[in-house]
């Protein structure tokens, strides 16, 4: 029984998704995520590796599949709002953090969206004929929106809306219903699949502002040098190589979305699916330095911020206040350096030295034991 694509595509519009497309499941995205991985560009994400099958090939997730609907959801807050901090005072957090967990407020819509086809589908379409996820699945979400013309893929590899420019959430809906698909951004030519940053003409912008030169070439990020993956996903010690480009940025990194021109053609979105958490950006570094395991529960419970926990939190301001010469933050940097935390105390050490204080360090329990973790954290001092 056929659905009416554009009978769907408003009523998910309805339910606060900025963008709905379609493209159709076809194998290909393979060879790419292949080799980025044989690169080591996926550093320590090795479910990233795992999976490399079902996200080359949608069919393996939900058999049958015939169509992808992908999602777009503006996350771009209103002007003068969710302003994302930087400097000494008050560190930098990535934009889409200053929400309540898009994972969780965007996924009710996904389930909302399922309902939707069952309805249209008068009977014949089930929960066994649909699968949804949002940057939660094996799924390259990136590849399938720029297939259904959702966006195109730029030189710093993130998805790029001429109309929303770099500020989409994206989800998306494996379906055995099958739907005519959208038309991309720029067809296919010869056979070749569009290249990354092709859109971009010769503007290199995102590649040139990289605090850590983590774009290698164009549409390709080194997730070794990402200062998203350092801050967030890394659980252990960041390199010391790449603490100064870290900056004042103390959760993820918007520096290769900020600088692209596209931008300018940017709307504030309509935040139906979001819940604006804006006030954290105004939470200055000595507070997050002195941050106690339920004050940091209590005040990032249900965003992002939460999964890196107040050991990834403290290590990433420390380095912050080492970057920004916070030295009002000494005396919380030199309680860390006797912290619970292997990692914690060694970032807190390499802090109080860079910050030319070292002799503060002479009653803290600075000398770590874990073995463990024992050449790292020497390696910082």
């Amino acid at each position: 029984m056929g659905v009416d694509r554009e009978t769907v595509r408003a009523r998910l519009r309805a339910l606060g998704f900025d963008e709905v497309r379609f493209a159709r499941v076809e194998p290909g995205f393979g060879p790419g995520l292949s080799a980025w991985i044989e690169a080591g560009y996926h550093a320590d994400m090795n479910w990233m590796e795992r999976t490399v099958p079902k996200r080359s090939d949608p069919a393996l997730v939900l058999p049958g599949a015939r169509s992808v609907i992908m999602l777009g959801v503006n996350y771009l807050p209103p002007a003068g709002a969710g302003n994302a901090g930087g400097g000494a005072a008050r560190p930098a957090w990535a934009r889409y953090a200053l929400y309540s967990d898009y994972h969780d407020t965007i996924k009710e819509a996904l389930a909302a969206a399922g309902r939707v086809l069952e309805e249209l589908g008068g009977g014949a379409v089930t929960p066994a004929d649909y699968r949804y996820y949002v940057d939660t699945g094996p799924v390259i979400e990136r590849g399938w929106a720029a297939k259904s013309g959702l966006g195109f893929i730029g030189k710093n590899a993130m998805l790029i809306s001429r109309t929303h420019g770099n500020w989409l959430f994206l989800a998306a809906v494996l379906t055995t219903l099958e739907f005519e698909p959208d038309e991309p951004v720029r067809k296919e030519a010869a056979g070749r699949e569009t290249e990354p940053g092709l859109l971009c003409g010769k503007c290199t912008r995102c590649m040139d502002a990289c605090p850590t030169q983590a774009l290698p070439r164009p549409g390709v990020v080194d997730a070794r040098r990402c200062v998203s993956y350092q801050t967030i996903e890394n659980k252990g010690i960041i390199p010391r190589e790449l603490r100064a480009g870290i900056g004042h940025r103390i959760y993820g990194c918007d520096t290769c979305l900020e600088v692209c021109p596209w931008n300018r053609f940017a709307q504030a979105g309509r935040q139906v699916l979001l819940a604006a958490r804006y006030g954290l950006a105004d939470l200055p570094l000595r507070e997050v330095l002195e941050l106690t395991p339920e004050r940091f529960a209590a005040v990032f419970k249900g965003t992002a911020i939460k999964r890196v926990k107040i050991t990834g939190l403290l290590r990433n301001a420390s380095i912050v206040a080492a970057n920004t010469g916070a030295h009002e933050c000494l005396g919380a940097l030199v309680r860390l350096a006797g912290h619970v935390s292997p990692v914690v105390r060694a970032h807190a050490v390499w802090a109080v030295r860079k910050l030319g204080a070292a002799d503060q360090l002479a009653e803290a329990r600075a000398v770590e034991t874990d073995p463990s973790v024992l050449a790292e954290y020497e390696a910082t001092l």
